[in-house]
């Protein structure tokens, strides 16, 4: 009776996590490498959904057509943007703002965790400074959760 109570146990935990509906959520920091500290950096969490499909059209060779959407459709208004600190001031880089960055996307984080979501993904890029005349670069990291629906 035992083993049959283990196994039925398990056979219902698979279930219910095979029928399990999840949700993702993008967080995105943005930091500034921009030269004396110019730049904004922000942390940018949307508060609305949006369906992708909306705004995809299917290209071919023979059909050259454009997706009509609005581009004020596809914006977001509604989310949250916490400040960041730059990674450069005008004494150079400072590593007291990375710490500080680290902090506030640390406590992101766990608020997120607390409300239920696991980090599943990290992913991050750059676009760095280009030469004596590009002053631009930004490091962006998308932060992707996870977690079941209600």
């Amino acid at each position: 009776m035992k083993k049959f109570s283990i196994l039925f146990s398990f056979i219902l935990l698979v279930f219910v996590e095979a029928n399990a509906q999840v949700e993702y959520k993008v967080i995105t920091s943005v930091e500034s490498i921009v030269p004396a500290g110019l730049g904004r950096s922000r942390l940018i969490s949307a508060n609305e959904e949006k369906n992708y499909k909306d705004f995809t059209s299917t290209q071919s060779d023979e059909d050259n057509s454009r997706n009509k959407s609005n581009r004020d459709e596809i914006r977001v208004k509604n989310f949250d943007e916490t400040k960041l600190l730059n990674f450069y001031n005008l004494g150079g880089i400072r590593f007291q703002n990375i710490a500080a960055n680290d902090a506030v996307i640390t406590s992101k984080i766990n608020a997120m965790v607390e409300e239920g979501w696991d980090l599943v993904f990290v992913n991050s890029g750059v676009e760095s400074d280009a030469g004596e005349k590009d002053g631009q670069g930004i490091f962006i990291t998308r932060y992707i959760f996870k977690r079941t629906k209600k």
